[in-house]
Protein backbone atom coordinates (compact mmCIF):
# COMPACT_ATOMS: atom_id res chain seq x y z
CA UNK A 1 0.00 0.00 0.00
CA UNK A 2 1.39 3.35 -1.04
CA UNK A 3 1.31 6.67 0.75
CA UNK A 4 -2.09 7.67 -0.68
CA UNK A 5 -3.61 4.31 0.28
CA UNK A 6 -2.21 4.66 3.80
CA UNK A 7 -3.60 8.19 4.13
CA UNK A 8 -7.05 7.04 2.96
CA UNK A 9 -7.01 4.20 5.46
CA UNK A 10 -5.96 6.59 8.23
CA UNK A 11 -8.71 9.05 7.26
CA UNK A 12 -11.37 6.33 7.31
CA UNK A 13 -10.23 5.09 10.72
CA UNK A 14 -10.30 8.68 12.01
CA UNK A 15 -13.87 9.07 10.75
CA UNK A 16 -14.91 5.72 12.23
CA UNK A 17 -13.27 6.10 15.65
CA UNK A 18 -13.37 9.87 16.23
CA UNK A 19 -15.90 11.74 14.11
CA UNK A 20 -18.58 9.01 14.18
CA UNK A 21 -17.57 7.50 17.54
CA UNK A 22 -21.09 7.72 18.96
CA UNK A 23 -22.16 5.14 16.38
CA UNK A 24 -21.17 1.50 15.97
CA UNK A 25 -19.18 1.16 12.74
CA UNK A 26 -17.29 -2.03 11.93
CA UNK A 27 -13.80 -2.40 10.46
CA UNK A 28 -13.20 -1.91 6.77
CA UNK A 29 -15.26 1.31 6.71
CA UNK A 30 -14.67 3.50 3.65
CA UNK A 31 -16.16 6.96 3.21
CA UNK A 32 -16.02 9.17 0.16
CA UNK A 33 -15.73 12.93 0.58
CA UNK A 34 -18.63 15.10 1.78
CA UNK A 35 -20.40 12.20 3.50
CA UNK A 36 -22.61 12.99 6.49
CA UNK A 37 -23.88 10.50 9.05
CA UNK A 38 -26.44 11.46 11.68
CA UNK A 39 -29.14 9.58 13.55
CA UNK A 40 -31.36 10.47 16.46
CA UNK A 41 -30.59 7.23 18.31
CA UNK A 42 -28.65 4.57 16.42
CA UNK A 43 -26.34 3.89 13.51
CA UNK A 44 -24.96 0.38 13.46
CA UNK A 45 -22.81 -0.55 10.46
CA UNK A 46 -21.18 -3.93 9.87
CA UNK A 47 -17.84 -4.83 8.33
CA UNK A 48 -16.59 -3.54 4.99
CA UNK A 49 -19.12 -0.77 4.42
CA UNK A 50 -18.40 1.55 1.49
CA UNK A 51 -20.29 4.84 1.30
CA UNK A 52 -19.62 6.91 -1.81
CA UNK A 53 -19.06 10.65 -1.98
CA UNK A 54 -21.88 13.09 -1.30
CA UNK A 55 -23.95 10.40 0.45
CA UNK A 56 -26.00 10.88 3.60
CA UNK A 57 -27.38 8.84 6.45
CA UNK A 58 -29.92 10.96 8.30
CA UNK A 59 -32.01 8.35 10.10
CA UNK A 60 -31.66 5.46 12.54
CA UNK A 61 -30.28 2.45 10.69
CA UNK A 62 -28.76 -1.00 11.02
CA UNK A 63 -26.55 -1.97 8.06
CA UNK A 64 -25.08 -5.44 7.55
CA UNK A 65 -21.67 -6.55 6.27
CA UNK A 66 -20.16 -6.00 2.83
CA UNK A 67 -22.56 -3.26 1.75
CA UNK A 68 -21.76 -0.71 -0.94
CA UNK A 69 -23.47 2.63 -1.49
CA UNK A 70 -22.61 4.44 -4.69
CA UNK A 71 -22.18 8.20 -4.78
CA UNK A 72 -25.09 10.48 -3.81
CA UNK A 73 -27.12 7.86 -1.95
CA UNK A 74 -29.37 9.22 0.79
CA UNK A 75 -31.16 7.59 3.69
CA UNK A 76 -33.65 10.20 4.85
CA UNK A 77 -36.40 10.36 7.42
CA UNK A 78 -39.94 9.96 6.23
CA UNK A 79 -41.23 12.27 9.00
CA UNK A 80 -38.36 14.65 9.74
CA UNK A 81 -40.66 17.66 10.17
CA UNK A 82 -44.00 17.79 11.99
CA UNK A 83 -45.91 19.01 8.93
CA UNK A 84 -49.29 18.67 10.71
CA UNK A 85 -48.37 21.00 13.58
CA UNK A 86 -51.40 23.30 13.84
CA UNK A 87 -50.70 26.99 13.30
CA UNK A 88 -47.01 26.55 12.49
CA UNK A 89 -45.48 26.83 9.00
CA UNK A 90 -43.59 23.65 8.02
CA UNK A 91 -40.32 25.59 7.95
CA UNK A 92 -40.79 26.49 11.64
CA UNK A 93 -42.42 23.25 12.78
CA UNK A 94 -40.67 20.91 15.20
CA UNK A 95 -38.23 18.50 13.59
CA UNK A 96 -36.69 15.16 14.43
CA UNK A 97 -33.40 16.80 15.51
CA UNK A 98 -35.23 18.61 18.34
CA UNK A 99 -34.82 16.91 21.73
CA UNK A 100 -38.53 17.24 22.52
CA UNK A 101 -39.76 16.00 19.10
CA UNK A 102 -42.49 13.44 19.73
CA UNK A 103 -44.29 13.00 16.43
CA UNK A 104 -44.07 10.28 13.78
CA UNK A 105 -40.72 8.72 12.93
CA UNK A 106 -39.17 8.87 16.40
CA UNK A 107 -38.77 5.08 16.63
CA UNK A 108 -38.47 4.36 12.91
CA UNK A 109 -35.59 1.95 12.23
CA UNK A 110 -34.24 1.23 8.76
CA UNK A 111 -32.59 -2.15 8.21
CA UNK A 112 -30.24 -2.88 5.33
CA UNK A 113 -29.03 -6.47 5.09
CA UNK A 114 -25.59 -7.77 4.16
CA UNK A 115 -24.27 -8.03 0.60
CA UNK A 116 -26.41 -5.09 -0.61
CA UNK A 117 -25.55 -2.66 -3.39
CA UNK A 118 -27.36 0.69 -3.57
CA UNK A 119 -26.91 2.47 -6.90
CA UNK A 120 -25.97 6.06 -7.69
CA UNK A 121 -28.41 8.76 -6.65
CA UNK A 122 -30.85 6.48 -4.85
CA UNK A 123 -32.95 7.62 -1.92
CA UNK A 124 -34.09 5.29 0.86
CA UNK A 125 -36.90 6.46 3.12
CA UNK A 126 -36.65 5.59 6.80
CA UNK A 127 -38.44 2.58 8.21
CA UNK A 128 -37.88 0.18 5.31
CA UNK A 129 -36.04 -3.12 5.27
CA UNK A 130 -33.74 -3.98 2.37
CA UNK A 131 -33.14 -7.72 2.41
CA UNK A 132 -29.76 -9.45 2.20
CA UNK A 133 -28.16 -9.61 -1.23
CA UNK A 134 -30.41 -7.05 -2.89
CA UNK A 135 -29.53 -4.42 -5.45
CA UNK A 136 -31.18 -1.00 -5.72
CA UNK A 137 -30.91 0.44 -9.24
CA UNK A 138 -29.45 3.91 -9.74
CA UNK A 139 -31.86 6.78 -9.17
CA UNK A 140 -34.44 4.72 -7.29
CA UNK A 141 -36.60 5.87 -4.40
CA UNK A 142 -37.18 3.05 -1.91
CA UNK A 143 -40.45 3.57 -0.03
CA UNK A 144 -41.31 -0.04 0.87
CA UNK A 145 -39.50 -3.19 2.00
CA UNK A 146 -37.21 -4.95 -0.51
CA UNK A 147 -37.14 -8.74 -0.79
CA UNK A 148 -33.80 -10.51 -0.24
CA UNK A 149 -31.67 -11.29 -3.31
CA UNK A 150 -33.73 -9.19 -5.67
CA UNK A 151 -33.24 -6.14 -7.86
CA UNK A 152 -35.47 -3.12 -7.36
CA UNK A 153 -35.61 0.08 -9.35
CA UNK A 154 -37.73 3.09 -10.20
CA UNK A 155 -39.69 5.81 -8.46
CA UNK A 156 -41.08 4.40 -6.30
CA UNK A 157 -38.84 1.33 -6.43
CA UNK A 158 -40.49 -1.91 -7.53
CA UNK A 159 -39.11 -5.40 -7.99
CA UNK A 160 -37.52 -5.83 -11.40
CA UNK A 161 -36.30 -9.39 -11.01
CA UNK A 162 -34.45 -11.82 -8.76
CA UNK A 163 -30.73 -11.14 -8.42
CA UNK A 164 -29.78 -14.63 -9.59
CA UNK A 165 -31.15 -16.45 -12.64
CA UNK A 166 -32.01 -19.61 -10.73
CA UNK A 167 -32.46 -20.96 -7.22
CA UNK A 168 -29.42 -23.19 -7.86
CA UNK A 169 -27.27 -20.09 -8.52
CA UNK A 170 -28.58 -18.43 -5.34
CA UNK A 171 -27.84 -21.56 -3.29
CA UNK A 172 -24.33 -21.76 -4.77
CA UNK A 173 -23.78 -18.09 -3.92
CA UNK A 174 -24.93 -18.59 -0.33
CA UNK A 175 -22.75 -21.68 0.08
CA UNK A 176 -19.71 -19.86 -1.33
CA UNK A 177 -20.34 -16.84 0.92
CA UNK A 178 -19.86 -19.06 3.96
CA UNK A 179 -16.26 -19.58 2.84
CA UNK A 180 -15.69 -15.88 2.06
CA UNK A 181 -12.97 -14.45 4.30
CA UNK A 182 -13.87 -11.43 6.41
CA UNK A 183 -11.44 -8.57 5.81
Amino acid sequence: MGLIGSLKKLRNEFLRKVIYRRYSIGPGFYSGIRVRIWARQKVQIGRNFYIGRDSFIESDVIIGDNVIWANRVALVGRYDHHYQQIGVPVRLASQIRDKDYNWLGVNSMTTIGSDVWVGYGSTILSGVTIGDGSIIAAGSVVTKDVEPYSIYGGVPAKKIRDRFNSKADLEKHLKTLQKFPQR
